[in-house]
């Protein structure tokens, strides 16, 4: 007795390889029939067969893929999105002794800081007329599209944690990425190229922790593809390896993995390895299309900057985001590095903006001229701000008290800002938007339940959004965003 027409089951022998090997796979059928019908259970049930296969939302919603910029080493806010008269009036002055004392705790010393106004030009932008400064000025273009959310904040002053909170939703390292929770709450809805992908136009502060798997299934982590020369590189075989040859490696190592992991039950990297050599073989005609910019007008790659050296890279990234997505891509993450404005802050913020602003303006345009905009949540984000105080020559250090981020697509309604700091932008002060609110929101946005997008590990029920009252204001934020549109269950 002999099949080997099953994808992805060993070779069988004898009737005893076939009750050997498939005593394992009758049990789940059953098992996965009667879990069809749990609420958000996908992810388990798909387990057994196809851990990536796409799962049901807890509820309906617009969003269905996200496409997250990271402003990495930390975006001034009030040099972008949150405007400060006061800062003018004060300028060179010390902070006030009536502020608050705990700021000490950040590492400098507030009350012998002065004071530094912005030297960019905010104006009232779009129908909405919310206020943005002239380092997005292309993106400035598009502010009936953006909530701008001006009250964020979370506990750590350091790069390395605050990357990871932002990135994982916990200060400890370890921890599931953001699109790793996306992909296993909801899987992909492609089989031909990796469902989590990660560019970046430098290096990566915290490297691969930024989109591991942490104590999720290996299957989940994300994908960092090179940004200059070939994005994946060794997408062809040898030439002497044919196509009849090469299937026949795959499945040999396949069953050679397969045996290997019936002693180590429950290994999910030796599982992710399996799936993913399957799915490198299926990327051979995928991935070159993909990459291909050829067939893309010249108009529009004129739009991204690619003709430009300054946006080149960028533009490349945020054009290639949009091929993602459109092919059934969950979640890119597209890091722009470089905004850690100890010195300078205006002359880096400016060199900065220039690279990456015209390209996310074109990134919006073209996907809303495609009618993608309203099914892709653009979400933006740096680890944390910077202090309305000088910090060196005309520098600005860490601020986490306080700072900016903004969405777009997805359902929200566009032209609207939340939330305030103090009158320096040193403290959220008014919808105080944590960090495991604002990925409470992003999941709500995706139809996820954040109290139900759980993960048992060490004892406890993991989720993105925190233990305990993590990410409780979410929900409402979600609400708030679209309108009251989303129907969120209590």
């Amino acid at each position: 007795m002999k099949n080997t027409s099953c994808r992805g089951q060993l070779e069988v022998t004898s009737r005893r390889d076939f009750l050997r090997t498939s005593s394992f796979g009758f049990g789940s059928l059953a098992l996965g029939n009667l879990l069809q019908n749990e609420p958000l259970m996908g992810a388990v049930s798909r387990s057994l067969t196809n851990p990536l296969a796409p799962s049901p939302s807890h509820f309906p919603a617009k969003a269905k893929s996200v496409i997250f910029i990271f402003m990495q080493g930390g975006l001034s806010q009030v040099d972008s999105f949150d405007p400060k008269p006061a800062l003018e009036k004060y300028h060179g002055q010390p902070l006030p002794p009536s502020f608050r004392t705990d700021l000490e705790l950040a590492q400098i010393h507030p009350y012998e800081s002065k004071l530094m106004a912005s030297r960019r030009i905010f104006k009232r932008r779009g129908k909405s007329g919310i206020e943005i400064s002239d380092l997005f000025e292309n993106l400035a273009g598009h502010a009936d599209d953006l909530a701008i959310l001006r009250s964020c904040y979370h506990e750590s002053f350091i790069h390395g944690p605050a990357l990871t909170y932002l990135n994982t939703g916990t200060l400890l390292l370890g921890g599931p990425s953001m699109g790793s929770w996306v992909l296993y709450g909801l899987g992909s809805e492609t089989d031909n190229l990796p469902s989590y992908i990660v560019m970046t136009d430098d290096v990566l502060r915290s490297s691969t922790s930024l989109f591991g798997t942490g104590f999720l299934p290996a299957i989940y982590q994300g994908t960092l593809i090179n940004t200059e020369g070939k994005p994946f590189q060794n997408l062809s075989p040898p030439n002497q390896i044919g196509p009849q040859r090469q299937r026949a490696l795959l499945d040999r190592v396949k069953g050679w993995n397969r045996n290997h992991l019936q002693s180590r039950p429950g290994d999910s990297r030796l599982e992710a390895r399996i799936e993913n050599y399957e799915l490198a073989f299926r990327m051979q005609m995928a991935a070159p299309e993909l990459i291909d910019l050829s067939q893309e007008p010249q108009h529009l790659k004129r739009t991204y900057g690619l003709e430009e050296e300054k946006t080149q890279k960028f533009g490349r990234m945020c054009l290639l985001a949009r091929r993602m997505v459109e092919r059934g891509v969950r979640f890119v993450q597209l890091y722009s590095d470089g905004w850690d404005a100890h010195g300078e802050c205006d002359k880096n913020h400016l060199k900065n903006s220039g690279k990456a602003d015209k390209p996310i303006a074109a990134l919006l345009e073209d996907l809303k001229q495609r009618g993608m905009l309203e099914s892709t949540l653009v979400v933006s984000v740096g680890e944390f701000g910077r202090t309305p105080v000088m910090q060196g020559k005309n520098g600005r250090d860490h601020n986490p008290f306080g700072f900016s981020a903004w969405m777009s697509g997805g359902g929200i309604q566009g032209g609207q800002a939340i939330g305030a700091t103090d009158d320096f932008g040193f403290v959220a002060v008014d919808d105080k938007i944590h960090v495991n609110d604002l990925h409470a929101c992003m999941l709500t946005l995706l139809g996820l339940d954040h109290r139900k997008l759980t993960y048992f590990s060490q004892g406890l029920e993991k989720r993105l959004s925190g233990v305990g009252e993590g990410g409780e204001r979410g929900p409402d934020l979600a609400r708030r965003l679209t309108g009251g549109s989303l129907a969120i269950p209590a």
